[in-house]
């Protein structure tokens, strides 16, 4: 006797469980039957004048609803991207404009002797001076301790006192510099912007306020002087400080002191030794373009030097006066100490040299 869910005839011979277990895996929900490209007129429709059975569905009716989601994604990105486009826009935190490096301002103070300039051994003069103490050549430019800024990390300002202290070096220290046998390596190492300013003081210094090469750089006339011990004594400090979000400004204030002796070799005073002191005040600045290529932007730039003669022109190489030598007329009347750092240049175009400041033999 057939089930109650059975066909009357029972289930068909041959077909376990009646053809519907075939059947039972597929499943048409109502998703596939909308998606579905045929569909069967209704029984009603087939008695009209419909001589096909089914009809083809449009394609705009079976994929309105992906139409729909491919018109979402695509407001979403074009919202996506006005949003992007505004809030760059209003983004108060846009790269900054690239600014042009402003000239150098340059300031020399020759320093005149009182008396004669004294003379000896390099050793000697160095243990009886004011550098007895001083470390020699790079040793004697330390870093401070540097930390983070508002606008800067603590390794961009490490950065950037590094690249015034190897400017300092290269143009203080580095005999080839010195002797006037090049100034490459000094010029490698400035902002674009200034090197026609730059390579004008080389070819052209003049007491302008712009062009004096002593200012870029220490160079002694090597058919008057050259150095009697290669190992100069320096000290100083370097200081930094935000000057804008996009600024960071270096100051040095240093004081180098050189053993010198004259180029032509002679006897008596003339084969001694005898110092010279360059007191540097340099001021730096660096933008992020700077710290990157490791490159430097001089502001401003003021050397008092000496023993020297006024009106010597020392605004190209430096014309020391060495040893037995004496200045042809007293310097100006404010006295000057090279070794006091930290301090106000001297006012006046020509400063006279503290006794002090000379070796007591």
């Amino acid at each position: 006797m057939a089930g109650r869910g059975d066909p009357p005839e029972g289930t068909p011979e041959g077909l376990p469980g009646g053809g519907e277990d075939e059947y039972r895996s597929v499943v048409f929900d109502e998703a596939f039957v909308r998606a579905a490209r045929l569909q069967e007129f209704s029984a009603q429709e087939r008695m009209g004048e419909h001589a096909q059975a089914v009809r083809s569905r449009s394609t705009w009716e079976g994929g309105r609803t992906g139409s729909r989601q491919a018109v979402l994604l695509v407001l979403l990105i074009l919202l996506a991207f006005g949003t992007a486009i505004y809030l760059g826009v209003r983004n108060p935190y846009q790269p900054p404009v690239d600014q042009r490096a402003a000239p150098l301002r340059t300031t020399v103070v020759p320093l005149a002797p009182r008396g004669t300039v004294p003379g000896g051994q390099p050793e000697q003069l160095f243990a009886h001076s004011p550098v007895a103490e001083y470390r020699t050549g790079a040793a004697g430019i330390n870093l401070p301790v540097a930390g983070r800024t508002a606008h800067f990390a603590e390794s961009q300002v490490v950065a950037a006192l590094s690249i015034a202290k190897d400017y300092l070096v290269v143009s203080s220290l580095e005999p080839d510099i010195l002797s006037g046998a090049t100034v490459r390596p000094v010029r490698l190492l400035l902002d674009p912007d200034q090197l026609e300013q730059f390579d004008r003081s080389v070819e052209s210094p003049a007491d302008d306020g712009r062009h004096a090469l002593a200012g870029w750089l220490v160079r002694f006339d090597p058919r008057q002087a050259v150095l009697a011990d290669p190992a100069a004594r320096v000290q100083g400090t370097l200081r930094f400080e935000e000057s804008g979000p996009d600024t960071l400004d270096v100051t040095a204030d240093h004081t180098f002191t050189y053993a010198l002796r004259p180029a032509a070799q002679g006897t008596g005073p003339v084969a001694e030794a005898s110092l010279f002191t360059v007191h540097r005040m340099v001021h730096f600045r660096f933008d992020r373009e700077d710290l990157r290529m490791n490159r430097v932007e001089l502001l401003t730039s003021t050397v008092e030097a000496g023993p020297q003669a006024c009106g010597a022109g020392s605004t190209g190489s430096l014309k020391p006066l060495l040893a037995g030598a004496r200045a042809p007329e007293a310097g100006g009347a404010a006295v000057t100490d090279p070794y006091a750092t930290s301090r106000p240049a001297a006012p006046s175009l020509c400063g006279a040299l503290a006794p002090s400041a000379q070796p007591s033999l």
